[in-house]
């Protein structure tokens, strides 16, 4: 098969959502990372997005509609707390779990009763669905447990043969993850962190569990190892002295005859001296912008081994420990 990456123009939209309503596969934008779309309604659509990524296919996948009142096509009954976060937060970088309609396939949802909902800020991925005049279910569009992708030439690395569209809008804004909320309990339950900081949504709902462990998956990024390069990562907890640590990890590896790189706030690269750093950015809304694209930046430069900088927990950061627990199968320094 042949991949075609095209520019987000009215007609190169209007092919991609007679794609989708085939039953076939488009990689699109959005301002979270690039998705992996397929008709949220058709299960044999769905089951091909299993197939291009070697995906379990009991890792539920995130529907991806235009508008609030869209989403009574996937959700049974959309609850008041959904609507006031919808109100404040979408489109952006928020899903919402809602029990589901028994139109949307299992192969949707992972043989569940419930169906993850989100609204995307990006234009491209709302032109889409609204070409595609049906509802698209989307995770990212990479290998299953490789780094999500941010741009479409990442895309292109995982799924070239393998869908017959991707549509290229630049880099992603926010290049991290969705955050999750399941609505479908009394108090309201963060399933997995992401772009949107679970403070914000503390200002609208109230109390809220954090889900940390489940045998069964209860929306992506949740049961299996997830953002994980070629190379070997490490990261190291947050503390004063986590510099002077990640670099004598640095020359351990080294002592071995491994070929390690430390990825590091802009400010924090001195510190390492001549050791071989990839640098984050100069913020930690910069260091979760661009973690899945240096860590492919690692693989592509041939290192062995990457050791990332630790995070304070709070805010984004939150986001970020999850993304680097994944990704080291939690291997921390």
């Amino acid at each position: 098969m042949e991949t075609k990456v095209l520019k987000p123009t009215v007609e190169n939209i209007r092919i991609c959502g007679e794609a989708i309503r085939r039953g076939e596969l488009v990689a699109f934008p959005t301002e979270t990372v690039y998705g992996l779309g397929a008709d949220a309604m058709q299960k044999d659509a769905a089951k091909n997005i299993y197939a291009a990524k070697g995906r379990p296919s009991d890792n539920p996948l995130i529907v991806h509609v235009d508008s609030i009142g869209a989403m009574s096509a996937v959700v049974e009954k959309i609850p008041p707390v959904a609507l006031r976060l919808a109100a404040r937060f979408m489109p952006g970088p928020l899903t919402l779990v809602m029990k589901k309609k028994a139109a949307v396939p299992d192969e949707v949802t992972g043989g569940l009763d419930t169906v993850a909902v989100r609204i995307p800020l990006s234009r491209t991925a709302l032109a889409l669905i609204r070409a595609a005049d049906s509802p698209i279910c989307a995770p990212s569009a990479n290998t299953s447990g490789a780094p999500s992708p941010t741009t479409a030439s990442h895309v292109l690395e995982d799924m070239k043969g393998k869908i017959p569209y991707i549509l290229d809008g630049g880099a992603c804004k926010i290049g991290i993850e969705s955050t999750v909320i399941d609505l479908t309990r009394e108090t309201p339950r963060l399933l997995r962190p992401g772009g949107l900081p679970v403070e914000k949504i503390k200002e609208v709902v109230g109390e809220i569990e954090v889900v940390t462990n489940a045998s069964v998956a209860l929306c992506p990024g949740m049961k299996y190892k997830h953002y994980a390069p070629k190379a070997e990562v490490f990261f190291s907890a947050y503390y004063d002295k986590m510099t002077d640590t990640i670099a004598d990890w640095y020359d351990k590896i080294v002592s071995r005859g491994g070929k390690p790189v430390i990825m590091c706030l802009d400010e924090n690269a001195e510190k390492y001296g001549k050791r071989d750093v990839i640098t984050t950015g100069a913020s930690y809304d910069d260091y979760a912008h661009n973690l899945f694209a240096d860590l492919r930046l690692a693989d592509e430069r041939g290192y062995g081994y990457i050791i990332a900088e630790g995070v304070p927990d709070s805010g984004i950061g939150n986001s970020l420990i999850n993304r680097l627990i994944k990704s080291s199968g939690g291997r921390i320094i």
